[in-house]
């Protein structure tokens, strides 16, 4: 059975861990919607599968893409699409008009959005009202790498005062859930036991309803890996030597192997 946002909301409340992973295409959807994981974000970290150097070139046409690629390998999992930067901070419309569009031609069942200040909260609201599923982003907003930089938020009480009143903000304009990315573990609990709805932490310590990372970071893919991400696998190293083993067989005239039919 689909998981849904209404389910997410129940695990917090009996204190189920939420399990959550990024995926790009259909091979790693289906694999991670097999293992079990719970939400699957298409996030705009997909920048770097792609080869950008931040997640801000990153267009809506490209997420839709690969959204439509993921959403063929997801069975059970809360599939969530991220709306890439200057999708929807221009405008109501135009953040109606992105959403719209990656529910529509994607059939993923919510969208994420960073930022929790008055205008982006007000912009949750309506698309809440709209019937479009939000899930929420505070702490360290990678959209806003050149204005914050890529450094731990939240470490001044008043940057903690801000960063708890926009994650109210968010869950008071609708949102179903909010990611915490790379804050303390203090105040990440101190918004978990705020909220009635689930934090999802990344790098926000173990007190959050559950956690997600890039799936590239936990397969050991990533060149620069962030210094709150867990490798569980070093598959650069392990994609190396089988190609280079190939390389070697084929160039000694090892592979193909010479059967007789």
């Amino acid at each position: 059975m689909a998981i849904t946002t209404q389910q997410l909301m129940q695990w917090k409340q009996q204190g189920r861990p939420i399990v959550a992973l990024t995926a790009w295409d259909y091979t790693s959807a289906q694999l991670l919607d097999k293992a079990g994981v719970d939400l699957i974000l298409v996030g705009d970290s997909l920048a770097v599968i792609l080869g950008y150097e931040t997640t801000l070139p990153i267009t809506l046409e490209e997420m839709l893409h690969h959204a439509k690629a993921v959403r063929r390998g997801v069975n059970r999992a809360l599939m969530v699409v991220d709306l890439p930067f200057l999708t929807y901070q221009e405008s109501l419309q135009q953040a109606m008009h992105s959403a719209g569009r990656v529910l529509k031609e994607t059939g993923a069942q919510a969208v994420k959005l960073e930022g929790g200040y008055p205008a982006m909260a007000s912009t949750v609201a309506q698309l809440v009202q709209a019937g479009i599923p939000v899930m929420g982003h505070v702490g360290l907003t990678p959209q806003s790498v050149h204005q914050i930089g890529l450094r731990q938020q939240g470490k001044t009480p008043e940057a903690e005062t801000r960063i708890l009143e926009e994650a109210i903000a968010l869950e008071q304009a609708g949102a179903f859930s909010i990611v915490l990315e790379h804050i303390p573990a203090q105040l990440a609990l101190q918004i978990t036991q705020k909220l009635s709805i689930p934090t999802i932490g990344i790098g926000a310590g173990p007190h959050c309803d559950g956690q997600v990372l890039v799936t590239a970071d936990l397969l050991g893919l990533s060149e620069r890996q962030p210094p709150f991400a867990k490798s569980y696998a070093n598959l650069r190293e392990t994609i190396t030597q089988a190609v280079q083993s190939y390389a070697i067989e084929v160039r000694e005239h090892k592979f193909p192997y010479n059967v007789e039919t």
